[in-house]
């Protein structure tokens, strides 16, 4: 099994990580965040600009478990705007009508972008509240007849939830548009893991190397649904409305565990590491990435080539 040919500890045990795009990958390194992009020309688009982050700025938010939180909401943000800057270049041409400009447009002109990108953060996190919070909790409150203990109707909950997840994955990676972002995913993987093993980052050396990564976001993102059994426990079984308040405000401290375990994990070669990695490694093998072409592996190169740092060691997990 392709899981089992996972190199947990490489020789170079990297911070880098990306995200992939349409048609392309952001790559975020210690100090540079770059977004390569295969434009309908076939030509690639590199864009590279300077990181200057919370942590950067005032050392408290690197503290443990803090800084997994200020790190999902950057990361949340970056990622965004790296989507919606190569959503642009495949935008369909308008008609010969004239351009009509948005409502955002009229309103807000030059910062017409960063609202949009605004509300679309926004309405996301509230469909992700919905879908994946108040849902599950929804569909719980039908066992409460027959569970009457609160640690087994959040063990239910949390099972529900992560039935959720897999199915919500799995449906959406049988899209075309979204099968192909997947491959680009695996594309990523592929470079890094080329990087991390030291070897020289071609099309040929990066082919031959697994698509699935340990330290994937994927990974993380299944880790907050496990901790976050354990963690609402200790809250019991309120009424829905304070249910659903909990679960948005603990949501940072089941984050920030989750941040900091995936950090141990990430860099440990134990058993223990191995079975609680295995999971998220399922998941990414089920759905979330897929075996790019000689192509999408260019993109990714020039995407990790562009934020590599001078020293090697600023870039250590």
């Amino acid at each position: 099994m392709e899981i089992k040919k996972v190199n947990r500890i490489p020789k170079h045990i990297t911070s880098i990580g990306g995200q992939a795009l349409i048609e392309g990958i952001m790559m975020r390194g210690p100090n540079h965040v770059s977004i390569a992009v295969r434009k309908p020309d076939n030509e690639i688009e590199l864009k590279t600009e300077k990181l200057n982050t919370l942590g950067m700025r005032y050392k408290v938010f690197t503290l443990p478990f803090l800084r997994g939180v200020v790190g999902l909401i950057e990361a949340l943000t970056i990622g965004t705007k790296a989507l919606m800057y190569s959503a642009e270049f495949f935008e369909e041409e308008e008609t010969k009508a004239p351009e009509k400009k948005s409502i955002t447009e009229k309103i807000f002109k030059d910062k017409a972008a960063d609202v949009e990108m605004f509300i679309t953060m926004v309405a996301s996190m509230v469909l992700a509240v919905g879908i994946f919070m108040v849902l599950p909790s929804f569909i719980t409150n039908f066992f409460k007849t027959r569970i009457h203990m609160s640690v087994g109707l959040n063990l239910v909950e949390g099972f529900v939830r992560i039935g959720i997840f897999l199915l919500y994955i799995v449906g959406v990676s049988k899209f075309d548009d979204i099968s192909r972002v997947f491959e680009y995913h695996g594309a990523e993987h592929k470079t890094i893991h080329c990087y991390e093993n030291e070897e020289e980052l071609t099309v040929e050396n990066v082919k031959k190397h697994s698509i699935l990564h340990p330290r994937c976001g994927t990974s993380f993102l299944f880790m907050v649904m496990v901790v976050s059994i354990f963690v609402l426990s200790f809250f019991g079984w309120p009424n829905p409305l304070q249910r659903v308040l909990i679960r948005i405000i603990m949501f940072p401290v089941i984050a920030g565990i989750s941040y900091e375990i995936n950090k141990l994990i990430g860099k440990s070669n134990s058993k223990l590491a191995y079975i609680l990695s295995y999971p998220g490694l399922m998941i990414q093998k089920m759905a979330t990435v897929k075996e790019p072409d000689g192509e999408q592996i260019q993109v990714a190169i020039e995407a990790i080539k562009a934020v590599l740092p001078e020293n090697k060691d600023e870039d250590l997990w």
